[in-house]
């Protein structure tokens, strides 16, 4: 069981209190939208091994989305920030390069 801490409102809980809603900082088509990139925003994920982010929601809570980093294979979490930005923070990039050096050569 994951424990997950919401940036927006800094409840600290498990898991299923939120819930998980697939890759972040993707580009997500919508209408008007060419088949090409509709395909790609459905389908194509890079579904990494190791370390991923992802876009959550504190569903029985503050209800605000966020982002968090976890490692896909361990499960541990790195840390959440809001999903208002548009790349994981520099600071809590490098406390991932210090637990798991060279992840990024793998995303």
């Amino acid at each position: 069981m994951l424990i997950v801490s919401c940036p927006c409102c800094g409840v600290t809980a498990e898991e299923t209190e939120f819930h998980a809603h697939g890759e972040a900082h993707i580009v997500r088509h919508t209408v008007g939208s060419t088949d090409q990139d509709m395909e790609t925003y459905l389908f194509m994920r890079k579904n990494t091994k190791g370390v991923h982010f992802e876009r959550w929601r504190h569903q029985y809570g503050c209800g605000k989305w966020f982002h968090m980093a976890r490692d896909t294979m361990t499960l541990e979490v790195f840390g959440t920030y809001p999903a208002q930005t548009l790349a994981p923070p520099e600071d809590l990039l490098v406390q991932i390069d210090a637990k798991r050096p060279g992840w990024r050569k793998s995303t």
